[in-house]
C-alpha cells in the first residue's frame, strides 16, 4: 500500500459523486437507495444524478483475512449496489498472485467495462493489469501499485508516509512540554514497503520535537496474536515511556490485552487504519488508546465511483479537467474524542 503524492490534499468532486468531508474520498452517488451493512458507504453525501450508460465493473482483490480488507470488499459491493447502471463482476479474492491473475483474466475475457484491482502484490500482477489496458479496459488501480504507470488508468489508495507523520505530529504535540520524552513503535509486517512509509513518516514527525526520542521499536504481523505478543515484549523491555504508536488497529486488539494484563496505564497509545473497535476504545475513553490515524477502507467506494466514471466517458465534476485525475490519495485523519462520532460510521470490523 504504497503511498503516493497528491496534488491536493483537499476533498474532491469526482466522476459523479459528492467527496465525503475530511478528504475520505467517500463519494456516494444514487440512482436506486439501497439498504446496506456498510455504513460508511451509508453515511457518505448524495449528489444530484441520474443513471446513465450500463457500465460491467470487475473487481478483484485479496482474501479477505484481515478486517481492513473485508471492508474492502464491503465498501465496493455498497456502493456498487446504489447504482442501478452498475453490474459488479466481483472475484472470490486470493492471496495467491497466480490465482488472481487468472481471476484477472477471466474478467478480462468476459469483456467487463472497466477493472478494479487490489493486487495480492502489485508488482506481481502488473503484467496482467497491462493486459487490461492494451484490451482496451480502464484499471482502476486500488492501493497496492501496479510497478508500471502503464498497467492503470487510475491510482486511488492511502497515505502510509502520511500515517506516519501525523502520527508523530499527534504525539508529538502530547507530548511536547515533557522533558526527555520517550515513545515506542509497533510496527507492521517489516517486509512490507507500507511498514517501511510508515515508520519514516513517524520518524521525521518526531524530528520536529526534540524532546522526544524513540527508544524501541517491534514489528508484528498485522495480526491479534502477534500484536499481544510484540507489545508484550516490548512492555517487557521498556519500563517507562511515554507514547505508543501502533501501525494497526486490529493487531491493536492484541496490543490493548498485553497492555491490559501488564497493569499499564503510564503512556497513550495512538493507533492506525481505523478499525470501529479503536473508536469505540476512543471515545469510552477507558484506556490508553487515545487516537487512531485513518487508512480507509471506504477507498473501494470511491474505486467504484471511479470505474463508473471511466465506464461512462465522464469527468470530475467540481474540476475543470474533462478527464479524472491519474492519482488519488487519501487523507490520513487523527482521530480523537473530539471528533470520533463524525468519523465512527467508517469504522470497519
Amino acid at each position: 500500500m504504497p503511498q503516493i503524492p497528491a496534488p491536493s490534499r483537499r476533498g474532491l468532486l469526482f466522476g459523479t459523486a459528492a467527496v465525503s468531508a475530511g478528504a475520505l474520498l467517500t463519494a456516494c452517488t444514487s440512482n436506486e437507495q439501497k439498504k446496506s451493512d456498510d455504513a460508511a458507504a451509508d453515511n457518505a453525501p448524495v449528489a444530484d444524478d441520474k443513471p446513465g450508460k450500463a457500465v460491467t465493473i470487475g473487481f478483484a482483490g485479496p482474501q479477505a483475512d484481515h478486517g481492513w480488507l473485508n471492508a474492502i470488499n464491503q465498501n465496493a459491493k455498497s456502493r456498487a449496489e446504489k447504482y442501478s447502471d452498475v453490474t459488479l463482476e466481483i472475484t472470490e479474492g486470493s492471496n495467491d498472485t497466480a490465482a488472481q491473475i487468472g481471476q484477472v483474466q477471466t474478467l478480462i475475457n468476459k469483456k467487463v467495462d472497466v477493472l478494479v484491482i487490489l493486487p495480492a502484490d502489485g508488482k506481481a500482477l502488473t503484467q496482467v493489469g497491462l493486459q487490461a489496458m492494451k484490451a482496451g479496459i480502464p484499471v482502476v488501480n486500488l492501493d497496492r501499485i501496479f510497478a508500471s504507470p502503464q498497467a492503470y488508468r487510475c491510482w486511488i489508495g492511502g497515505d502510509n508516509y502520511g500515517m506516519g507523520l501525523n502520527a508523530g505530529n499527534y504525539i508529538g504535540e502530547q507530548l511536547k512540554d515533557k522533558p526527555d520524552a520517550k515513545v515506542i513503535e509497533l510496527a507492521g509486517l517489516d517486509n512490507l514497503e507500507l511498514t517501511k512509509q510508515r515508520t519514516q513518516g513517524f520518524d521525521d514527525a518526531l524530528k520536529n520535537f526534540p524532546n522526544i526520542r524513540k527508544v524501541a521499536r517491534q514489528a508484528a504481523d498485522f495480526t491479534v496474536e502477534s500484536g499481544q505478543a510484540k507489545m508484550a515484549q516490548l512492555l517487557q523491555a521498556q519500563s517507562q515511556f511515554d507514547a505508543l504508536w501502533n501501525h494497526d488497529d486490529d493487531q491493536g486488539v492484541g496490543a490493548l490485552r498485553a497492555i491490559a494484563q501488564a497493569g499499564r496505564d503510564d503512556f497513550l497509545m495512538v493507533g492506525g487504519a481505523g478499525a470501529k473497535s479503536a473508536m469505540d476504545a476512543i471515545k469510552a475513553g477507558d484506556s490508553v488508546l487515545k487516537a487512531t490515524v485513518l487508512y480507509p477502507p471506504t477507498m473501494a467506494a470511491s474505486a467504484i465511483d471511479l470505474a463508473r466514471a471511466l465506464g461512462q466517458g465522464k469527468g470530475v465534476s467540481g474540476m475543470a479537467e474533462l478527464e479524472i485525475p491519474a492519482s488519488l490519495t487519501l487523507y490520513s485523519a487523527v482521530v480523537t474524542k473530539d471528533n470520533v462520532d463524525e468519523y465512527l460510521p467508517t469504522g470497519f470490523n
